[in-house]
């Protein structure tokens, strides 16, 4: 239950752009289960038009999908720290390759696990960008085809599987659920992931249900759905990840956790306009700043994974445009700045 209020509480501050919302059109999205599983299938397929080839075309996407909100001069890598801490969360824009120190094309579904593997020998399901994050080249390699395993705080090997981490593991339950809608039988959730599949009417399982529900949709996920549904993007594919857009569409399918939903009421009597920066993010020492030139922001809270408010600030003193928030304990959170008819909602890792 208090999951269940966390999701509807916050669905209240997200809007979707138009052009999500006409992604869909032809959508029924009132339907539920196996229904809906296939309209959504067909739609994903039909409108993946452009297929990448892995050289150059998957490396180019990533330059514009996963750059660093905070750095253009960035990528953001997936599963970032490792639990030595040597792993960096992010990497130079062009300092990709297959060498230490480099970053490269994690496929977050592993080729050998699909049935048949996924070739990149060709354009097609292993040049599927979806599924394709930049990452460091020796966790990448640590990796492996490793299973997803349920664990907690950074990734690593847990027990013969892999842990992608807190921050990542909304990230790859949604990837995995869009590999399964576009790609069907080859690429099963039972396969790719540790976890029962008997409360769900088919394959997919329990695991990446819980991560789903439990790790909001972040701004980087945020920024490929908008890239790839953009066609005039060179290296844009056409097609949407539907659980980025509204991860909720998974408890219609599949049950299990209620899941935050982005559509059912989101609010249009506020704008989610406001500029904002929040940096470190992560942070290492409880510590985040602030960075912001709008004027009159008069609201901050911080709100905890389970919807508890741990931090609330009215009319907040931004010296020199910033402003600090000290002491926050490890974990994931919900930040929102508002003024008086504008807001932006940020997640912030501390760890």
């Amino acid at each position: 239950m208090i999951k269940k209020l966390f999701f509807l509480f916050f669905t209240f501050y997200f809007f979707v752009g138009f052009s999500q919302q006409s992604y869909y059109n032809d959508v029924d999205l009132t339907k539920s289960g196996l229904t809906l599983k296939d309209e959504l299938a067909t739609k994903i397929t039909a409108t993946h038009t452009n297929f990448l080839s892995y050289t150059p075309g998957v490396w180019e996407a990533s330059r514009k999908t996963d750059v660093n909100p905070e750095n253009a001069n960035e990528v953001i890598l997936i599963y970032g720290y490792s639990t030595s801490g040597v792993t960096a969360r992010t990497r130079g824009i062009n300092e990709n390759g297959g060498s230490a120190g480099d970053w490269n094309r994690e496929h977050v579904y592993p080729r050998s696990l699909a049935n048949p593997s996924l070739s990149t020998s060709s354009p097609g399901a292993g040049t599927d960008a979806h599924s394709l994050r930049p990452s460091d080249v020796d966790h990448n390699r640590d990796r492996g085809n490793l299973a997803f395993v349920e664990s907690t705080g950074n990734s690593r090997r847990v027990n013969g599987g892999w842990y992608p981490g807190d921050e990542w593991k909304g990230d790859v339950a949604r990837m995995m659920m869009y590999m399964y809608l576009r790609y069907g039988d080859r690429c099963l959730p039972t396969v790719v992931g540790i976890g029962s599949s008997a409360s769900t009417p088919d394959d997919m399982i329990d695991l990446f249900l819980k991560w789903n529900a439990e790790d909001p949709v972040s701004e980087i996920e945020d920024n490929r759905n908008t890239y790839h549904g953009d066609t005039t993007n060179t290296y844009a594919q056409g097609n949407r990840n539907p659980f980025i857009d509204n991860p909720n569409l998974a408890t219609q399918i599949w049950g299990g956790p209620v899941a935050e939903n982005r559509w059912a009421t989101a609010s249009v009597s506020e704008e989610q306009t406001l500029k904002a920066r929040v940096f470190p993010n992560p942070s290492v020492n409880g510590k985040i700043t602030i960075f912001s030139n709008e004027s009159g922001i008069n609201d901050i809270r911080v709100y905890s994974i389970l919807g508890k408010e741990v931090y609330a600030k009215k009319n907040p003193n931004f010296d020199d445009k910033a402003f600090d928030i000290e002491n926050l304990n490890s974990g994931i959170y919900l930040l929102k700045i508002k003024n008086n008819n504008k807001f932006t909602i940020k997640k912030i890792i501390i760890n």
